[in-house]
């Protein structure tokens, strides 16, 4: 007796258009070309899920950096300070603080100003 896949080709099949749904023109429907898109997008999605990270922290960093500007002082400058003074806050609650809550973070910065180098 022959063995037939019959039901585990559909299974895979539909698997991967149920995936390429929303793609555009044939790659939503075609089997070859929804294949290649879902893969790829698989592996940007895997990739890029680790590069999000780096990315919000340079984005923390820059709005760090332009908040603590008009205050005289640098990013580098007032993270080291603010180590020196033995204020721990991690640059995502730093950011929100300086957009939401200035009159906060101002105190934050003149209580690492009293420590610069």
């Amino acid at each position: 007796m022959r063995v037939k896949c019959s039901v585990a080709s559909r299974k895979r099949r539909k698997r991967l258009l149920r995936l390429s749904k929303g793609y555009w023109g044939r790659r939503k429907n075609l089997i070859r070309q929804a294949k290649d898109t879902v893969m790829r997008a698989l592996a940007y999605a895997y990739r890029d899920r680790r590069t999000r990270k780096r990315d919000f922290r340079r984005l923390w960093i820059t709005r760090i950096n332009a908040a603590v500007r008009p205050y005289g002082l640098s990013y580098s400058r007032f993270i080291s300070a603010l180590k020196t003074a033995g204020i721990e806050i991690d640059r995502k609650n730093l950011s929100e603080m300086a957009i939401r809550e200035p009159e906060v973070f101002k105190e934050v910065v003149e209580a690492a100003k009293a420590h610069v180098n």
